[in-house]
């Protein structure tokens, strides 16, 4: 992931992109049409910044922060399953394919010399929930369930045993900053998808993997089953002892998010084991983040008005999460719905920008702070599809209860370059776009040592 800085009223040209007549955002939270509505003014204000549908632009492509393509049409599958309205599944439909890369595996030649991990992976998700929500696959080109099966094949591969005694580093290329660390939310993400595609196909490969992950998180200082603290990063160079605690709601949410999957898949005493994860971690992020009038936060950015592109989208990613999850495990329905309603009313109530439904990032404001962008919009259409849950709620389905996405368990594996360890010739361009962010870029990193433990 890219850092890019953001301030208030960033992007200028973006006052322009928004002269057409739409309204604020009006919500009642317990009408469904009236969410739909706010759902609808948000992705229409989002997909001004969306230019891939134009003549001469590329599909799904974002130069400079191309992971954010994954959030952005996450957001339109989530639009789309929730309200029933098609308006965007074309543009959805042909963007998620056309950034798959030659090998089906989210590893596109354009980008590929600089991504992470986590990068790699949100695009798998978007693919998976494709799969999930029955979009239909394209004519040609990858199935959805094959996009997500090529990134975890390529994933896998990755897993690095010469230190920490496993896990994923948080980028791919030793050239990168950051390759020295491995992190939540790559490691929390592939424990989502390994989750995700067990659940789905029934294979037990993914169940395995999926296991050894969390085992593997559990044995970091990533993951504490005593506490539920999810650090951000731990350092490759003194074996993972130490770990870079700052406090993200997606890093919370992707592990959440695995094991909810992983509790509708199983039963039994492995069962009992993951409501128990559920139910910690679900009470550590309503401690942890639902601050202000009970409003979901990333206090690490938002207080002092720092937060980067990046940041803005994790309380967006999580609220859809959390939403999933109260549909897989029914037991957390009522407490995740009331917090949903409360952060979605919220949310509205900040879409007050311009008097055209532009929406800001601090929620517990309940007004419009200044801010603009993408980002913003992204997130908060993610928090109204997520209390649409309270009228459809229906759990995501299955090769066996609905999904029809063709399997491909072997998609990936002809990239021969995707887990490659050897570099080649870097241009001035790929070490610049080597600069990605999860949480805290290396930089950022080093500043945060203050918030450095040792031990899990």
């Amino acid at each position: 992931m890219h850092l890019l800085g953001s301030c208030p009223l960033r992007g200028a040209i973006a006052i322009i992109l928004f002269s057409s007549a739409v309204h604020a955002i009006e919500l009642d939270i317990t009408n469904e049409q009236s969410i739909k509505d706010a759902a609808s003014t948000s992705t229409y204000a989002m997909m001004k910044y969306y230019y891939g549908n134009e003549t001469g632009q590329i599909p799904g492509a974002f130069p400079d922060k191309w992971w954010e393509g994954a959030p952005l049409f996450l957001a339109l599958l989530e639009y789309w399953h929730f309200t029933g309205d098609t308006t965007y599944n074309e543009e959805l439909s042909v963007g998620l394919q056309w950034q798959s890369g030659t090998d089906g595996d989210y590893m596109p030649s354009n980008y590929s010399s600089y991504l992470g991990n986590d990068d790699q992976m949100f695009w798998g998700l978007a693919a998976m929930t494709a799969a999930e929500f029955s979009l239909p696959d394209r004519p040609t080109g990858f199935s959805w369930l094959s996009l997500a099966q090529g990134v975890f094949n390529t994933q896998i591969k990755r897993w690095d045993t010469s230190s920490c005694g496993g896990g994923l580093r948080w980028q791919i290329w030793p050239y990168q900053s950051g390759y020295a660390m491995k992190n939540a939310i790559s490691n929390g993400g592939l424990f989502q998808l390994s989750a995700r595609l067990a659940r789905y196909t029934g294979d037990a490969i993914y169940l395995q993997w999926a296991n050894k992950i969390w085992d593997w998180s559990l044995s970091s200082p990533l993951l504490s089953n005593s506490t539920w603290n999810v650090a951000d990063s731990t350092d490759v160079d003194n074996d993972c002892a130490t770990q870079g605690n700052a406090q993200w709601t997606y890093n919370y949410g992707t592990y959440l998010m695995g094991a909810a999957y992983m509790y509708n898949y199983t039963n039994g005493t492995t069962q009992t084991q993951w409501l128990t994860a559920v139910n910690g971690l679900l009470n550590a992020t309503f401690d942890n983040f639902f601050i202000t009038g009970g409003i979901i936060e990333d206090y690490y950015c938002e207080p002092a008005e720092n937060c980067n592109n990046n940041e803005i989208l994790f309380k967006g990613l999580t609220s859809s999460w959390l939403a999933l999850t109260a549909l897989l495990v029914p037991s957390t329905f009522d407490s995740i719905l009331a917090k949903l309603q409360t952060s979605g009313q919220a949310a509205a109530a900040s879409c007050t920008g311009h008097s055209n439904g532009t929406c800001g990032v601090q929620w517990y404001k309940s007004t419009w702070d200044g801010w603009m962008g993408m980002e913003e919009q992204i997130s908060a259409t993610k928090v109204f599809t997520s209390n649409l849950i309270n009228f459809k709620k229906s759990a995501p389905v299955t090769s066996t209860t609905g999904g029809n996405s063709t399997s491909n368990p072997t998609a990936g594996e002809d990239d021969t370059t995707a887990s490659s360890q050897e570099t080649t010739a870097i241009t001035t361009a790929d070490r610049a776009g080597a600069g990605i962010v999860t949480a805290v870029f290396v930089a950022g990193w080093i500043g945060l040592m203050s918030f450095m433990m040792v031990g899990g």
